[in-house]
């Protein structure tokens, strides 16, 4: 069965969408079967894997309001993952939704015939705390949250960890945090250094090894349409990412052991 991950800050600009991505095709590259969801109404993370989004139809729009299957809308990409694509059409699910029984179920019902066909299921959440993230929390077995070393990611983190909670003791009882990843890393800043110290001491091994650097052919990537493993497979970013993917395999075989006592509970 898929092991379910919402990429999820409520913070903007931390990497959520890059992480989806290029975790996503460094899962396929090292042979497992990977959908990725784009829960983001920009679509960015579907034209971050070649996908047009003027011609992604359906979308995971028409699948939350129950008007298409998720065996009709899954896009195959050139990566060797799935996507389920999203474009500016997904805005309007918000108000729907409101009016739907269940509304906060929608995508983990949606995902219940598929789960035995992947491996790793990720989904790109919204910067924000609406209906969407909320499907796709409710869906999650675990969350993955990107952050900068930065003063004001810490008080982010904070609050993302209260909503958490809420979800857990409402909606998701199974909702955990997977682990934090430290992205746009700068290691000749102090302030970045020091913040990242302070998130090994409270959150310890929920606090994954791997660092993503602040990287050019990371951010070179998206405007190509290909995740940066496939456009530049020798960069800092690429093997950051490649790193990243082999530690998760590793902790879900037990090779890296994640201890939950350490406070990083949500």
């Amino acid at each position: 069965m898929a092991k379910i991950l919402a990429v999820t800050n409520q913070k903007g600009g931390v990497g959520k969408t890059t992480t989806a991505v290029n975790l996503s095709a460094c899962l396929a590259v090292l042979g497992q079967r990977v959908l990725m969801i784009d829960l983001d109404p920009q679509g960015n993370a579907t034209t971050g894997c070649g996908v047009a989004k003027r011609v992604a139809l359906p979308t995971v729009y028409q699948i939350l309001i129950g008007r298409s299957s998720l065996s009709e809308t899954c896009i195959r990409t050139d990566f060797g993952f799935d996507i389920l694509p999203a474009n500016r059409e997904l805005a309007g699910a918000e108000v729907e939704l409101i009016e739907m029984g269940g509304r906060e179920f929608r995508l983990r019902d949606a995902l219940v015939p598929v789960q035995d066909e992947y491996d790793f299921i990720l989904m790109d959440c919204p910067p924000a705390l609406n209906m969407l993230t909320v499907n796709g929390l409710v869906a999650a077995d675990a969350v993955m949250i990107p952050m900068q070393c930065e003063y004001y990611a810490l008080e982010g983190l904070t609050d993302l960890v209260a909503t958490l909670k809420k979800v857990r003791a409402n909606l998701n009882s199974r909702l955990e945090i997977e682990g934090l990843l430290r992205t746009l890393f700068d290691s000749r800043s102090t302030l970045t250094q020091q913040v990242s110290s302070e998130l090994v001491d409270h959150f310890g091994s929920k606090v994954y090894r791997t660092i993503i650097p602040r990287n050019v052919r990371l951010a070179e990537a998206p405007s190509y349409g290909k995740p940066v493993i496939a456009f530049d497979r020798l960069s800092k970013g690429a093997q950051a990412y490649k790193a990243l993917a082999q530690e998760i395999l590793d902790r879900r075989d037990g090779t890296v052991r994640s201890d939950a006592t350490q406070g990083a509970e949500a």
